[in-house]
């Protein structure tokens, strides 16, 4: 008989013995309350791989004495779905462990709703995506939503222990875990990794004296490479691009760089990094410093040139040069207040017939192009005279922010533009 792997072998079967997640198991967690009380909404459980998604909806279907069917997402389809239901008919109300649940389309999660409002079976869906983004709101008004979180070191380390003193075929091959770091650095707070790790080392190291030791140098000897995990289109993703983002617009290069780091070592495409750093340097930085966006145009170029692993050389420089340069959002404000502008004013007024350029003979006859004055004879290139559309003379949508180039332009602006109220709107 095929021999189930380790993780299968050390699947906890009470909610005693499941380590982690205590916020949810703990004496004041909901799971817990759902346990004691007999009760048992549906359920999507949102978390990392190796959590524990699947073991806390075993133990739930047997403590509530439910008929547990398994499906996963990936090769199950609405004729299964409604098979599960139709059991529903019965004297037994079944649960349905939905696994990937995110990966199903709206048809099939409509095929759930019915079942689900009309308690035919309880459902418990798994994801490791966001659920805002790959599930309808009308399956998640019908859900509780719980969320788990990756295990701990200490976690991780807690479970290493058990597995070698108490899985027979651990004991068998004589293993002992001497040091647990870089096991558990590799397994990432995922648990299932952890005990494919300790598997597959049980089968690799060399024993001495009918001892396989398990040292931190032991496993980097077999375990020489380390994969961040970085999910690059779910909310991993989403959520680090923002933290690297935020942390330049905040100025502080050792978190950027940081974040910078986890976005590469997951495997980050390093266009889409540089495209949003692109971003920030006019969003953020703009007129305060406008030589931030040279530099992170030519970054995107290099990239898209070079690719991985030379491309974090210059992803670091643009993100620590951004990340100490000088701060301004005045340009995406000017934009969004002329913007509005445009949006609210229905009938645009017209351009003013001295910008108008005059092409034809019926275009000079009509006044196009007179009293324009070329602005390169006047004293310093300049030539005072109206741009703005008669009704909107004095309207500000440029405010120069605080910082020394833009306050050299205020200086600058009032000098030329007496006009324009700065530090007003209106």
């Amino acid at each position: 008989m095929v021999q189930p792997p380790l993780a299968e072998r050390m699947r906890p079967e009470r909610l005693e013995d499941l380590v982690g997640q205590q916020e949810l198991v703990g004496p004041q967690g909901l799971l817990r309350r759902f346990w004691e009380e007999g009760t048992l909404p549906s359920l999507l459980l949102w978390g990392p791989p190796g959590s524990g998604k699947t073991s806390l909806a075993r133990m739930l279907a047997v403590h509530s004495k439910r008929r547990f069917r398994f499906l996963s997402a990936v090769d199950a389809g609405v004729k299964d779905v409604r098979a599960v239901i139709e059991e529903g008919n019965g004297l037994f109300k079944p649960l349905l462990f939905l696994d990937e649940i995110h990966r199903f389309n709206k048809a099939q999660q409509d095929s759930l709703l019915g079942a689900v409002e009309s308690g035919q079976l309880t459902l418990i869906g798994a994801t490791t995506e966001n659920p805002s983004f790959g599930l309808n709101p009308a399956l998640l008004s019908r859900c509780q939503l719980l969320i788990l979180q990756p295990l701990g070191n200490d976690e991780l380390h807690q479970l290493a222990l058990k597995a070698v003193s108490q899985d027979a075929e651990l004991r068998a091959l004589g293993l002992e875990l001497v040091e647990s770091n870089a096991l558990v650095r590799h397994a990432q707070g995922d648990a299932r990794r952890m005990y494919n790790l300790l598997e597959w080392l049980a089968g690799s190291l060399v024993p001495e004296n009918g001892v396989r030791r398990i040292t931190d140098a032991s496993v980097l000897a077999v375990l020489p490479h380390f994969a961040v995990y970085h999910d690059r289109d779910g909310d991993q993703h989403y959520r680090l691009i923002s933290a690297l983002i935020k942390s330049i617009r905040g100025s502080d290069p050792q978190a950027a760089v940081y974040y910078l780091a986890r976005l590469i070592s997951g495997g980050e495409d390093p266009v889409f990094i540089a495209r949003r750093l692109v971003i920030l340097a006019s969003e953020d930085i703009g007129m305060a410093n406008p030589q931030a966006l040279i530099l992170a145009t030519a970054t995107l170029e290099s990239v898209a040139r070079i690719g991985y692993p030379e491309a974090r050389i210059p992803l670091s420089q643009t993100t620590l040069y951004l990340s100490l340069s000088p701060k301004s959002n005045s340009a995406y404000l000017a934009i969004e207040a002329a913007l509005e502008t445009v949006r609210q004013a229905g009938q645009q007024p017209p351009v003013p017939e001295a910008l108008s350029n005059p092409v034809t003979n019926m275009q000079k006859d009509l006044g196009y192009g007179q009293g324009y004055h070329y602005s390169h004879e006047g004293p310093h290139h300049f030539v005072h005279q109206d741009f703005m559309p008669q009704s909107l003379r004095g309207r500000v949508f440029y405010q120069p922010a605080d910082n020394e180039r833009e306050q050299a332009y205020q200086r600058w602006l009032q000098d030329h533009w007496p006009e324009y109220p700065l530090g007003s709107k209106d």
